[in-house]
């Protein structure tokens, strides 16, 4: 099938709330030398999307993001990963697609698109580029990538399922292999349902680590499924918190948390001595309150990530062809449907993630 001159696409049209995602016919991308062109076939929906229309990362901003999504704010200019938010343009940080031009020994091939792209000293150095966030995603018919990002990927799962994988797992096994987990460690991950938290419990599950999963009551027989060993529940300020707090100190040697929030301190508490804490995220908002005290004089490690490491991705396609992990999906919607999906998202009682299927293409 010849490539079509346009397609459709999500455009993000600036900061603010769902009236910002809009429907769009818009010109197919050219692949440039080094890039090639990928049919997208299913792409997942992210919190960095949400948190990138909000203006959430910057400094700010206090609240966590379903508090920000509800109330909005005044536009931020520093509101994304690395400079100003190159608004208008397509989100959509995951892609399962298949190569249809640029590079003739990958074209016709299924694959991933690793997110989380090096500068020009690639793995050398620090900085980072962000596909759908830094440039146009895949929440389109099509999206335009450089040729060293794409994964071919020899599996049997499907579109949507394989869409599962790039932001959510990419973040996990980073954070997993940064906190240098491994067989025997009793790993702990606060809000374990999440697309992030899951793809931790299985990551570090398939590292022999003995893992407890924190969560929602109504979740745990899911995340038992997917390898958590224990299963506890409770919130910050709600009934039995204090005496959740108390079972878990000084129990853990990693924790793996993109919560946050007001529920940090138990979480470092809850290390023994030379404990690593680690975390990608802040879902329950970026400031928290550290004692430095727990910090030296219990030899802790606090852990940032945000690059990934040159193994990362290749690791979660192993581990894809390999059957030593699977997906979780939580439900699957139209691309025209993102506003009804990222509602949801933001409700928070999904277990997995959700994934958005763009129109077929025209004959």
């Amino acid at each position: 099938m010849p490539i079509p001159a346009t397609m459709i696409a999500i455009v993000t049209t600036g900061q603010g709330g769902l009236d910002k995602l809009e429907r769009q016919v818009v010109p197919t991308p050219t692949p440039g030398p080094d890039e090639v062109l990928v049919q997208v076939l299913a792409a997942g929906v992210n919190n960095t999307e949400v948190n990138t229309r909000l203006g959430w990362y910057s400094t700010a901003v206090d609240a966590d993001t379903e508090r920000l999504a509800a109330e909005g704010q005044e536009f931020q200019a520093d509101g994304g990963w690395n400079e100003q938010t190159p608004f208008p343009f397509i989100q959509g940080t995951d892609c399962c697609g298949r190569v249809v031009a640029g590079d003739d020994a990958l074209r016709g091939k299924r694959v991933l698109v690793r997110p989380c792209q090096r500068g020009p000293d690639g793995f050398a150095s620090w900085q980072t580029s962000w596909m759908a966030s830094d440039f146009d995603g895949a929440f389109a018919q099509f999206v335009a990538v450089r040729a060293a990002e794409v994964f071919p990927i020899d599996s049997d799962w499907t579109d949507v399922e394989l869409a599962s994988i790039p932001c959510a797992y990419g973040t996990a096994e980073a954070m997993i292999g940064r906190a240098r987990v491994s067989e025997g460690d009793r790993v702990l991950v606060p809000g374990a349902s999440g697309g992030v938290g899951s793809a931790v419990v299985q990551l570090a599950k398939r590292r022999g680590a003995h893992v407890t999963a924190l969560c929602g009551a109504a979740k745990a027989d899911r995340l038992r499924d997917v390898g958590a060993d224990d299963v506890l529940s409770g919130r910050v300020g709600q009934p039995g918190w204090d005496a959740l707090a108390d079972r878990l100190r000084d129990s853990f040697d990693v924790v793996i948390d993109n919560v946050g929030g007001d529920a940090f301190p138990a979480m470092v508490d809850a290390l023994e001595r030379g404990g690593r804490y680690v975390t990608s995220g802040a879902i329950a908002g970026p400031d928290a309150a550290l004692d430095l005290r727990s910090l030296y004089l219990r030899d802790l490690t606090l852990i940032g990530t945000t690059a990934w490491d040159e193994e990362t991705f290749p690791n979660l396609i192993g581990y894809i062809e390999r059957g030593e992990i699977k997906p979780l999906i939580a439900g699957t919607f139209g691309l025209e449907q993102i506003a009804e999906a990222q509602t949801q998202f933001l409700e928070k009682e999904h277990v997995g993630k959700y994934v958005l299927v763009p129109p077929p293409l025209e004959p």
